[in-house]
């Protein structure tokens, strides 16, 4: 059924564009095609923060809609499209079980003079959001399986600084489905041609279900500075990071007061011919002091109450206190058009001086909205 609504949405928009050609009228249908390819195999056996498995899988979102253009620096476009998703080797019972779910959303454009402002209101792609997150904050697994945002994004673009902020909608009450919506935001302002300032954060509400009351509050928050230095170099990217990363969390029910994790992180990044390295160092506490925990129905917490990689919770036999994580990534992203990005990447997760895994990953991502 969601296929044949997609056929004829997308047969009517082409009759609409070919019966209006004239190449001044302000309405136009558009189309936009998305596809991601990710391999990653995952050697986690030397620590217990994470399972040892292989992600390898693909996507297919093709988008169709209508654009127009009300006035001078004033678009509006409506779109509809299809998540087509397989992870490889997993059988299927129907072929309907590609079809995961609908993207239907609203996108304002408009320029007002120095300020540029972009929204989205709906069920869009992960993809429009800008803003540096860090891995703390939503882990690569979590970006792959849940491609989608459910609510409001709005884009604030300046000549020399960026802010975005947003709603994601990710449950809604039942009787074992808990009520959760995160408000996230991101931003960064160049000081000088070399010095940028900025910020990420969210807050998620965590609520209770019909069987399970109780909420818990998760906030986190990452202030940073960012030296850039590649143009005084012959590298094309030389940067250093230095951020702080600060939670409140509440398990209202079963604690009922805040818990206050918090720890610096240090990044550096070297590229050259389209090979580089990274490397990012987290000191601090345990970022996901409930990951193990249960709610009142016996429920984990797990992944259901924090995004980032479970390799900041720092610690993985139980044991509190200060510790290291260092994730050290080898990789090359060799350019092969606008519109294609391919990257192949080697990483190595250490605790302190204890090794804990490594991963080896492949990424192929063709977006042709990038033009």
């Amino acid at each position: 059924m969601k296929t044949r609504i997609l056929c004829l949405l997308a047969t009517a928009l082409s009759a609409l564009a070919t019966a209006q050609a004239k190449p001044k009228d302000p309405v136009k249908a558009v189309y936009e095609v998305d596809f991601d390819m990710n391999f990653d195999n995952r050697e986690f056996y030397k620590s217990a923060f994470s399972e040892s498995m292989t992600i390898f899988g693909a996507r297919l979102t093709p988008t169709v809609g209508l654009t127009i253009q009300q006035e001078e620096g004033t678009r509006h476009s409506v779109m509809a499209g299809i998540d087509v998703m397989k992870d490889f080797g997993s059988p299927l019972a129907t072929p309907k079980e590609l079809l995961k779910e609908p993207t239907l959303y609203y996108r304002l454009d408009k320029d007002c003079g120095k300020l540029d402002l972009e929204l989205y209101a709906g069920i869009f792609s992960r993809k429009k959001t800008e803003g540096k997150y860090s891995e703390a904050f939503f882990s690569d697994s979590l970006k792959f399986y849940d491609n989608n945002l459910e609510g409001l994004l709005v884009k604030f673009r300046l000549p020399k600084s960026y802010f975005e902020i947003g709603c994601d909608w990710m449950g809604q009450i039942g009787q074992t489905e808990r009520e959760r919506f995160m408000i996230y935001s991101s931003g960064e302002g160049h000081l000088t041609d070399f010095l940028t300032l900025g910020y990420s954060g969210y807050v998620y509400h965590f609520a209770g279900c019909y069987e399970v009351r109780g909420v818990v509050d998760n906030i986190l928050i990452n202030p940073y500075a960012r030296l850039d230095l590649a143009q005084y170099t012959d590298f094309q990217t030389l940067t250093f990071r230095l951020g702080w990363l600060q939670a409140l969390q509440n398990d209202r029910r079963n604690i009922g007061q805040y818990t206050r994790p918090y720890g610096a992180e240090f990044d550096f990044e070297l590229r050259k011919w389209n090979i580089g390295l990274r490397n990012s160092i987290f000191y601090g506490r345990d970022m996901m002091p409930y990951y193990n925990r249960t709610d009142a129905g016996g429920y984990k917490y797990g992944t259901r109450l924090y995004f980032g990689d479970p390799f900041y919770r720092v610690h993985d036999d139980g044991s509190e206190g200060f510790g290291m994580y260092d994730r050290f990534e080898l990789f090359w992203n060799p350019y092969v058009s606008d519109l294609l990005d391919i990257k192949v990447r080697a990483l190595f997760h250490f605790h302190g001086s204890h090794y804990s895994g490594t991963q080896q990953v492949v990424t192929i991502a063709f977006n042709l909205d990038r033009l």
